[in-house]
């Protein structure tokens, strides 16, 4: 297992958060570089057990060897039918660090960033039909304005940018991320700064593996899956999915309700045990710098 490259973030606050039982049973839905897991094993007695989800097969080659862990390659809004399936219902706790992990950003094949020239890809699941190459050139402007709009929360340049896309590819398919970044950046009148990218290169990859539902989805199953007692981790890298999490661990619904709503009736399932969403601190930061638009909530079910 190579853990050298992989630094988890805010691994004390997720295993304070989780308040783990040596004798339970675990679920870490977002495998990655294994750095999380790696930790909550070592908090394991014999007894205890460790399920991983991953929708990338590679994360898997970190896997430790170890008896105690069970891997599943799957999209973790269907977890909690494996876990069914294979008797392991109630467990103690959950935890996601949602967003990419470090490996897939350093896998130049994969395409997530705009700092390296690669194939349009941003599929985690690279077995699945959509990738970024049938977005940008397959996509229509409005559709193109559309998930600049909704995911990467870019909107006066959102139309300049679908139209700059939509006329190059005209003439030549928009292969690689270096020849997006030259459209893009041509549409903003050279004035595409890093974060802009980020932006941009995020709304595409939600868009390609469909990321906020797969997150909605995945929530729904968490209240019937924990026991009671049982905690729930959640690491959101971008307002979109904090809001999510946010509003569904208070509210029990994905957004937040008018006064007056029915929704507001709906039962209680968790109690919130930070009330202050954590953030990495100064140390953190400075060695992490991918860290930095991390937010930690944690709950627990009632």
């Amino acid at each position: 297992m190579n853990r050298n490259y992989h630094i988890p973030v805010l691994l004390q606050e997720s295993l304070d958060g989780l308040n783990i039982n040596p004798n339970g049973i675990y679920v870490d839905l977002t495998f990655g570089g294994g750095g999380h897991s790696l930790e909550i094993l070592k908090r394991l007695s014999p007894k205890g057990r460790l399920v991983v989800f991953d929708t990338d097969e590679d994360a898997f080659a970190n896997l430790p060897e170890d008896d105690r862990i069970i891997p599943v390659k799957s999209n973790f809004k269907y977890f909690i039918n494996f876990l069914r399936y294979n008797d392991l219902l109630p467990v103690d706790g959950i935890l996601a660090d949602l967003g990419v992990s470090s490996f897939q950003f350093d896998n130049t094949e994969k395409g997530f960033t705009y700092r390296d020239d690669a194939r349009l890809d941003m599929r985690m699941n690279k077995t699945a039909e959509l990738s970024a190459y049938e977005v940008v050139n397959g996509y229509s402007l409005n559709e193109l304005k559309r998930i600049f709009n909704k995911y990467g929360e870019i909107y006066r340049p959102a139309f300049a940018i679908a139209s700059a896309i939509v006329e190059y590819r005209k003439y030549n398919p928009i292969n690689t991320t270096g020849e997006l970044v030259k459209v893009v950046d041509k549409a903003v009148n050279g004035r595409a700064t890093p974060k802009f990218l980020s932006q941009l290169f995020q709304a595409i990859r939600i868009e390609v593996n469909d990321e906020l539902e797969a997150l909605k989805g995945m929530l729904t199953k968490t209240p019937y899956a924990l026991k009671s007692g049982g905690r729930l981790v959640v690491i959101a890298y971008h307002s979109l999915e904090d809001k999510i999490v946010k509003y569904f661990l208070k509210y029990n619904t994905f957004i937040k309700p008018e006064y007056g709503d029915i929704s507001m009736l709906q039962e209680k399932v968790f109690k919130i045990i930070n009330k202050k969403v954590i953030t990495p601190g100064s140390k953190e930061l400075k060695e992490n710098k991918r860290s930095r638009s991390a937010k930690l909530r944690i709950a627990e079910r009632l």
